[in-house]
């Protein structure tokens, strides 16, 4: 608890100091409006994947086909849209049943990946990469490589709408932020989950089903990415395979960043959702700059690294104190 803590101040601090640092050199640009608004829209879709990511290695695993069921959820989200299914989606009810439909499909994949682990015995990593390259697959085979787009108003409104100022993907993502929280903190399944990965065995002998927490919390993980793909898509009205990619290295950083352990046992949602801000902040200020996208892509992995070997020399350290 008491490293939760302090992991949760140092990301704190590290806030505070980005946002300082971005008002002082972008003074007309960061500290304004809009760009909070772009800020908040993007990081919503984003985020949801974080927090797909942050549950798996919760139970120490991980899941890296999110972004894989994140795009073969858009497209069958974007087949039913354009009335290849025979919904109509010109009303209020259409639109939800496609945002059914998406959880639906995404939880299914979810479940996959859960079955190959907990029931198959694959690996995390080797289950998840394998699904990742099936489902962004499928996706391919069934637009046949080619983008959809032209989506109807109502849909829309949820990645481009707001509530008062606020962007609706925002209070969206705030919502599930709450949801997930309360699962981890509040019922059985979010205890067990942290069991799981901080021991197996005990999980085990205490009368914990590890096979079914698996499963539970894979299917989540995949319903936070289907989510996240209908606010993705209807942001900006099209989708086509491969949607995110850049995103999963991402997702993974920001869940070490944000105090989750790679191995299992311990994490926190207000820590993933610090280091989403500190890393959007990073984002937002290279966009405004005009910062060649590569360099992000380099500094992320760079910073994941980092973080990695921070984090290698803390470990050690709490070992020898312990000893």
């Amino acid at each position: 608890m008491f490293g939760e803590r302090s992991n949760i101040i140092a990301l704190s601090v590290i806030m505070i100091v980005v946002a300082i640092l971005m008002s002082i050199f972008l003074p007309n640009k960061f500290l304004t409006l809009i760009n909070f608004q772009s800020m908040t829209s993007q990081m919503a879709e984003f985020g949801l994947l974080t927090i797909a990511m942050m549950l798996t290695m919760i139970t120490g695993g991980i899941d890296l086909s999110v972004v894989s069921t994140a795009s073969l959820t858009g497209i069958i989200s974007a087949l039913i849209l354009k009335g290849h299914i025979g919904i109509d989606v010109s009303s209020t009810s259409g639109v939800l049943l496609v945002i059914l439909a998406a959880i639906i499909v995404s939880g299914f994949c979810g479940l996959i990946n859960g079955v190959l682990i907990a029931k198959v015995g694959v690996t995390p990593i080797l289950a998840t990469l394998g699904t990742q390259g099936l489902y962004l697959g499928l996706a391919i085979i069934i637009t046949k490589g080619h983008g959809i787009n032209d989506f109807p108003e109502k849909f829309l409104f949820i990645g481009s709408g707001t509530i008062g100022k606020v962007p609706m993907p925002f209070v969206i993502f705030i919502g599930c932020v709450l949801l997930v929280t309360l699962i981890l903190r509040r019922t059985s399944l979010g205890l067990s989950m942290y069991m799981v990965g901080s021991n197996p065995t005990a999980s085990r002998f205490s009368g914990i089903n590890n096979s079914i927490i698996l499963i539970k919390t894979y299917v989540i993980s995949g319903a936070l990415a289907g989510l996240s793909s209908i606010i993705m898509i209807s942001r900006v009205n099209s989708v086509r395979p491969g949607y995110g990619y850049a995103y999963l290295l991402q997702a993974i950083l920001v869940s070490i960043l944000g105090g989750t352990d790679p191995y299992g046992g311990s994490g926190s949602i207000l820590g993933v959702l610090i280091a989403l801000f500190i890393l959007q902040f990073l984002r937002s200020g290279f966009n405004i700059l005009s910062i060649s996208p590569f360099f992000g892509k380099s500094m992320w992995g760079f910073m994941l690294i980092l973080v990695m070997i921070i984090n290698f020399f803390l470990e050690k350290n709490r070992q020898r104190i312990r000893k």
